[in-house]
């Protein structure tokens, strides 16, 4: 199919010469005026423009610029036709984005060669760009697809954890909803924001589901004993912290590290930890822990103490939100208890 060139010269003797010129070769429509150009846009989209610079009423600059500034018309590629020969009008030509100035009078060959390549040149553009959107489409498609999979294997991974955890049901879903009330709220009241720039917080909420994967590791007689933990139950307990780094840095070491897996690590191992360093397993103190070690620990006591276990009734939600404050300072970074504070009204509009 031959290309279509819109062909615009005000001169009646240059349409004619002109378009017996590229008629052989491509579907040439002779137009008189820049006006009438932009209403055969509206029927035809052509593979390139001839325009004429000097013509009455919109001369052929005016006519660019209309071009370049409609969304429709801005990339079909322009040659100026032009007597004009001086380098302060070519260069302003190029600069409103024509390809190339042809000097009238021309001759048949230069002008049939100047189309051609610049054609061609537009082809390989088109055809480049049509592969690297294919590439792209691809690209995203399969990013989804890895998304998807990594999403499934964390869930499958929390689920097991979570079913052999008889006494916890619904932790990790509820946790998991009520990190990104807090973290939302954090970043709106400006907590911690500059340490939180950057974060992708689909990455961060996600991997928050494996905060208790080294649970694995503990034998069911003590992660489901319907009562109090001994001492020594209980410190056998505190050791899956300590699991679910070594379980996720295993993973890092045979899948490379990345952003979800660093976050989901962070959570395992610093949510035990308190503010005043008596927590666990490195008795670390005040910014010295994490700071999504010290989101999750305002979330997973908050959880635990709203939920019934066997050895104990589930306390109200004002009473849980009044132990945690007690605990602010100590137990808990203050700032994000207080933003824990102003929201705890949407944590139990969440509670499930």
């Amino acid at each position: 199919m031959k290309k279509t060139v819109f062909l615009v010269d005000d001169s009646a003797t240059n349409l004619t010469t002109a378009e017996e010129a590229l008629s052989k070769q491509y579907r040439v429509i002779a137009l008189s005026c820049a006006a009438s150009m932009f209403t055969a846009l509206k029927k035809f989209r052509p593979d390139l423009i001839l325009l004429d610079i000097e013509m009455p009423e919109m001369n052929g600059f005016e006519a660019m610029k209309q071009l370049k500034a409609n969304e429709s018309y801005a990339q079909i590629p322009v040659i100026f036709l032009t007597g004009l020969t001086d380098v302060v009008n070519e260069a302003h030509g190029i600069e409103l984005g024509a390809l190339d100035f042809i000097t009238k009078p021309f001759s048949e060959p230069v002008l049939l060669n100047r189309i051609k390549n610049h054609l061609n040149i537009d082809d390989m553009i088109r055809e480049r760009t049509a592969q690297l959107v294919a590439s792209t489409d691809l690209l995203i498609k399969r990013t989804n697809q890895l998304v998807s999979l990594k999403n499934g294997i964390v869930y499958t991974l929390a689920d097991i954890v979570e079913n052999r955890d008889k006494n916890t049901g619904g932790h990790i879903d509820r946790t998991t909803v009520y990190i990104k009330i807090l973290i939302d709220a954090m970043l709106e009241q400006g907590v911690y924001v500059d340490e939180m720039r950057g974060w992708n917080l689909d990455s961060v909420i996600s991997s928050a589901r494996l905060h208790d994967i080294g649970k694995i590791a503990i034998p069911d007689s003590i992660l489901n004993k319907p009562g109090p933990l001994t001492k020594e139950e209980f410190e056998t307990m505190k050791t899956h912290s300590l699991e679910g780094e070594r379980i996720i840095d295993k993973a890092i070491k045979r899948t490379g590290d990345d952003e979800f897996l660093s976050n989901a690590k962070t959570f395992a191992v610093y949510h035990h930890e308190r503010w005043d360093g008596s927590g666990y397993p490195y008795g670390l103190k005040e910014t010295k822990i994490a700071l999504l070690g010290r989101i999750m620990a305002v979330i997973d006591v908050y959880d635990a103490l709203v939920s019934e276990r066997p050895y104990k009734k589930a306390f109200t939600h004002e009473e849980a939100v009044r132990i945690i404050m007690q605990d602010s300072g100590r137990h808990f970074d203050p700032l994000i208890a207080d933003v824990f504070n102003k929201v705890n009204a949407l944590m139990e509009e969440a509670g499930f």
